[in-house]
C-alpha cells in the first residue's frame, strides 16, 4: 500500500506528478484554452491542481505522514470509528473509480479521432494493462511506469507542438491570444456575472484536489516528512510544466483556419467536438508519424493516472473496510490477496462504466464535489480541531452531501431542488438525444459554501452533543454512536490523544514514540503503595496512548 515508505525523491515526485497529470488533464486543458468564451482564463486546472499540491505539502502532509497513517481515512477511523470511516470511504471510492472511468473513456474518445480501431477494444486493452501491472507489484509498479510515462507524455507532447504551430494554416499564435481572428482571443476573460463560478471553481480545485488517496498515498509512501513535503512541491512544478503544451495546442486550435485543413470548414466547437481538440489537432495539423507520439503521450497520460487511482480504491478498501472493519486479525497475505482481488474488480468497474455510460463525466464532476464538500471539512476537522466527535461527523456528512445534490448537476440531469441566489436557466444542446433542453445553472458558489457549512455543521453538532452528554442534560444511555461518554470511546479516544497532542509528544520522522518524560519521572519518584489508588490509575490512563501507539508502530 506505501511500497514500504521507501519512495525517495526522484521516483516520488514523477509518480506524484503522473498521477494529477492524466488524460482529462491534457484534453481538457486544451479544450478550455482552445474554446471561444472560455480561454486560457478559464484553464483552472493546471494552477488549481498545482496549488492543492502546495496547500497539501504546507499543511497536510506533515501531519499525516508524521502519524505514520497507511490510508487517507485512518484518522477518520480513528476519531469516528469504523462506521464513520465506512461512510467516508464511499465518496472516496467512487471519486476513485468514476474517475478512472472518466479517463480511460478519453482515452478511448481520443484514440478514435487518430486511429480507425475500436474504441472498446482499445479502452479494454489499455485497462487490462494497468491494472496488470498495478495486481503484480502494487504501488512499486505504479510508481516506476510512472516515471516512464511522465517522460512520454513530455515528449510525445512537445514533439507535436512544434510541427501544429508551423503548419500554414495557423495564423501567429501571440496575435490569435489578445485579437479576434477565427475566434475570440484564446486569452479569454471572466465575466462578472461569473467571477463567482470562477472562484468556486478554482476553491474546488485547490482544496478539493487534496482528500484523495492517489494523493495521500504519495504522501504516505515518503520515506520521511519533509520528504512528502519536498515531494508536493516538486510535483507542483511538475503540474505546471505538463500544462504547458496543452496550452500551445489549445491556443493553435483557436488560431487555425479550418478550412484549409483535412478536417473541413466547421470548426471544431461547431461540430461540438471542442473536447477533442487536442487529438484533432495532433491528427490534421501534424505529419502522420507525429501524431501517433502525440497519441502515446495521451495514452501514457491515462495509464499513469488509471493505474493509481484503481490502486489507491482498493487499499482503502483492503484496509479501512475489510481489516479495520471486519477482520483485524488478518494476516498481511491475506490483506494482499483481497487487494489485488479488488484491484481487478474496480478495475473492471470503471472500465465497464466507462464504455458503457455516455455520462461518465457528469458522474466524475459530481463525485469529485462530494469529495470536496464531505470528505476535505472533515480532514480538516480531524487533523487540525480538537474535540469533533460522531455526532458531528455525521451532521457534517448530512450537510454536505444535501446542500451539494440540492444543487443539481446539469450533466447527469439532475434537477435542482435547492435554487441558489442568482440561479439562470440556459438552453444547451444534449449529448444523447441532439436536441435542445433547459437547463438550471447556478451562479453561486454554493458548492464552497456547502463545505464551509458541512465543516461548520461538524464543529458545532460535536461540541453540542459533547455538552449535552457530558453535562446530563440527555440521558447517557441514549449516546448510541458511542462516541461521547461510553467506554468504547475512551478506547477511541485513547489513540487519538495522539492527534491532539501532536506537539507534546514531538513524533519525529522515524523515531518510535517514546513516552512522555514528565509521566516516566513520575512513575520513577512515586512510591505506588503509599498513593491512594487513583490518581495512579490517571497516570497509567496517561501513558497509555504513547505505549498503545508504540505498540501499533
Amino acid at each position: 500500500m506505501v511500497g514500504g515508505r521507501d519512495i525517495g525523491l526522484f521516483v516520488g515526485g514523477f509518480t506524484m506528478t503522473a498521477t494529477w497529470v492524466g488524460g482529462g488533464y491534457i484534453n481538457g486543458t486544451a479544450e478550455y484554452v482552445y474554446l471561444p468564451g472560455y480561454g486560457l482564463a478559464w484553464a483552472q486546472a493546471p494552477f488549481g491542481y498545482a496549488l492543492s499540491l502546495v496547500v497539501g505539502g504546507l499543511f497536510f502532509a506533515k501531519p499525516m505522514r508524521s502519524r505514520g497513517y497507511v490510508t487517507m481515512l485512518d484518522p477518520f477511523q480513528q476519531l469516528y470509528g469504523k462506521r464513520m470511516g465506512g461512510l467516508l470511504f464511499i465518496p472516496a471510492l467512487m471519486g476513485e473509480i468514476f474517475w478512472s472511468a472518466a479517463i480511460l473513456s478519453a482515452l478511448g474518445a481520443t484514440l478514435s479521432v487518430i486511429v480507425d480501431i475500436n474504441i472498446k477494444m482499445s479502452v479494454v486493452i489499455s485497462a487490462l494493462i494497468a491494472i496488470f501491472y498495478t495486481l503484480v507489484g502494487g504501488l512499486y509498479s505504479v510508481a516506476y511506469t510512472d516515471v516512464v510515462q511522465l517522460f512520454c507524455i513530455f515528449v510525445g507532447l512537445w514533439i507535436s507542438v512544434p510541427f501544429a504551430l508551423t503548419n500554414p494554416a495557423v495564423s501567429d499564435i501571440t496575435v490569435t491570444a489578445v485579437k479576434q481572428v477565427y475566434q475570440s482571443p484564446w486569452r479569454g476573460s471572466v465575466h462578472k456575472s461569473d467571477t463567482w463560478v470562477w472562484i468556486d471553481n478554482f476553491c474546488l480545485l485547490m482544496l478539493g484536489g487534496i482528500p484523495w488517496q492517489v494523493y495521500f498515498q504519495r504522501v504516505l509512501s515518503a520515506s520521511s516528512a519533509t520528504y512528502a513535503q519536498v515531494l508536493s512541491f516538486l510535483a507542483a512544478f511538475g503540474c505546471l510544466v505538463m500544462a504547458v503544451p496543452s496550452v500551445l495546442i489549445g491556443a493553435i486550435g483557436a488560431s487555425t483556419d479550418w478550412n484549409q485543413t483535412t478536417y473541413g470548414g466547421v470548426t471544431p466547437k461547431e461540430k461540438n467536438e471542442a473536447d477533442m481538440i487536442l487529438p484533432i489537432v495532433l491528427q490534421h495539423l501534424c505529419p502522420p508519424f507525429v501524431s501517433f507520439f502525440g497519441l502515446g503521450a495521451v495514452s501514457a497520460a491515462v495509464m499513469s493516472s488509471a493505474d493509481s487511482s484503481i490502486l489507491s480504491a482498493s487499499s482503502m478498501f483492503a484496509r479501512n473496510i475489510y481489516q479495520l472493519a471486519f477482520r483485524q486479525s488478518a494476516s498481511d497475505r491475506e490483506i494482499v490477496w483481497v487487494m489485488r482481488i479488488t484491484i481487478f474488480v474496480f478495475g473492471g468497474l470503471a472500465t465497464l462504466m466507462a464504455l458503457v455510460t455516455g455520462t461518465v463525466y457528469g458522474l466524475w464532476y459530481l463525485s469529485s464535489d462530494l469529495v470536496y464538500v464531505i470528505i476535505f471539512p472533515q480532514l480538516l476537522a480531524v487533523l487540525f480541531i480538537k474535540g469533533t466527535n460522531t455526532y458531528g461527523s455525521v451532521a457534517a456528512y448530512i450537510f454536505g452531501l444535501v446542500l451539494r445534490i440540492g444543487g443539481g448537476e446539469p450533466y447527469l440531469k439532475l434537477p435542482p431542488f435547492i435554487y441558489y441566489p442568482g440561479w439562470t436557466t440556459e438552453k444547451v444542446l444534449s449529448n444523447i438525444t441532439g436536441e435542445m433542453e433547459e437547463i438550471v445553472i447556478q451562479k453561486f458558489p454554493f458548492k464552497t459554501v456547502s463545505m464551509l457549512a458541512s465543516f461548520a455543521g461538524n464543529v458545532v453538532f460535536s461540541y453540542l452533543a459533547k455538552y449535552l452528554f457530558e453535562s446530563g442534560k440527555i440521558s447517557h444511555k441514549y449516546d448510541f454512536l458511542d462516541a461521547v461518554v461510553s467506554k468504547h470511546s475512551a478506547e477511541i479516544m485513547d489513540k487519538t490523544t495522539l492527534v491532539a497532542r501532536g506537539n507534546n509528544i514531538g513524533l519525529s520522522e522515524m523515531v518510535s514514540v517514546k513516552p512522555r518524560l514528565s509521566v516516566t519521572l513520575a512513575a520513577a519518584f512515586t512510591r505506588r503503595d503509599t498513593l491512594p489508588t487513583e490518581p495512579v490509575e490517571e497516570e497509567e490512563e496517561e501513558s497509555s496512548p504513547d505505549s498503545s501507539h508504540h505498540d501499533e508502530e
